[in-house]
């Protein structure tokens, strides 16, 4: 299966201002400074898309200053497809800014069929990652994640794997990715005897979701490991679409696997409190709910999609306004707790 569409030929130049007002954070105790706002490309740019519309967003991603572009074996729609619509994309615009640019990419779900084609194997990462650096049209990534624990692999077996593959070059750090507090500490230990540069655990932290909290946060930081949030807007409750119901053409009004319309309708007064606090701010409530995730020391960047251009615009318009009064902070807790009536 091929790209849906053919993107445009305009040559891209980009902007010659990119870094003048983007924020950038240290990933744990590494040399890497991420853009506090990253890109990912996990929806959007699959072969369902049009990747005219995924170029666009790329471009005004890079002309913003964010050097962060975030992807996966099996994103898509089909699986692949994010990445061979990156790549080409990738050939047409930022070719020439590869030094300035940090890829990522992860696997550790299902891929192919057969024994050989999911989990944390080295026989998959290994194999899986050849794929995507054809599918990208690259030598190497930055980052190459292992995107879930397995159960059944010696953590020793993966974390080995990650370490052989920044060895051969192919990338230039290890990561993970929805590890829990112990697994990233043995990952850690196991890495760093390795001699491996180990620097973010990529994981699913918002407002309505705050696990990293019990003690993932405190595990990072002890070892040096940075912190990427990525579902920030808590698959778009954290936002303005349900301020005043469930429209149609909506996520939880088509019954996602993402999110449904019971979840909405169990946490619809504490989005609508919530946007109150963002007006009062001067901030979109999406905006403010990725400020509110970047006031963590240890989150080195926070990864958003983006259906297009000026909605990413949007989302980066969150660095506008990242401190908190402690009286904001309050009312936030007490709202996403009730106990704040």
């Amino acid at each position: 299966m091929k790209s849906k569409n053919k993107s445009e030929e305009t040559k891209y130049i980009a902007k010659e201002a990119r870094y003048e007002n983007m924020t950038y954070k240290r990933s744990g105790k590494s040399g890497v400074l991420l853009p506090a706002i990253s890109i990912g490309l996990w929806h959007n740019f699959g072969f369902v898309d049009d990747i005219n519309n995924g170029r666009s967003i790329l471009r005004t991603a890079f002309d913003l200053g964010i050097t962060h572009f975030d992807l996966a074996n099996n994103y898509g729609p089909p699986p692949g497809s994010a990445e061979t619509n990156f790549g080409t994309i990738f050939k047409q615009d930022f070719k020439p800014y590869r030094d300035e640019l940090f890829i990522a990419t992860k696997a550790g779900y299902g891929m192919w069929p057969g024994p050989y084609g999911d989990f944390g194997s080295r026989k998959f990462l290994i194999s899986s990652l050849d794929q995507s650096l054809k599918r990208m049209g690259l030598d190497y990534v930055d980052i190459f994640y292992h995107h879930r624990p397995d159960p059944n692999t010696p953590l020793e077996e993966t974390m080995g794997a990650l370490a052989d593959i920044v060895r051969q070059g192919k990338a230039l750090y290890a990561g993970i990715s929805n590890y829990g507090p112990e697994e990233t500490k043995k990952a850690a230990k196991l890495l760093m005897e390795l001699k491996v540069p180990f620097i973010l655990n990529q994981v699913r932290y918002s407002m309505f979701d705050r696990w990293v909290e019990d003690g993932l946060l405190d595990t990072l930081e002890v070892n040096g490991v940075g912190c990427i949030a990525f579902s920030p807007l808590a698959q778009g409750m954290l936002t303005d679409r349900y301020l005043k119901g469930i429209p149609e053409n909506s996520r939880a009004g088509n019954e996602s696997v993402f999110l449904n319309a019971e979840t909405v309708n169990a946490n619809i007064n504490k989005i609508q409190r919530l946007n109150t606090i963002a007006e009062k701010r001067g901030q979109k409530l999406s905006q403010m709910a990725i400020a509110w995730i970047l006031r963590q020391p240890q989150v080195a960047s926070v990864l958003v999609g983006a259906s297009s251009s000026n909605q990413l615009k949007e989302n980066v318009k969150a660095l506008d306004c990242l401190d908190f009064s402690e009286q904001e902070l309050t009312l936030i807790e007490g709202i996403i707790r009730q106990s704040i009536p």
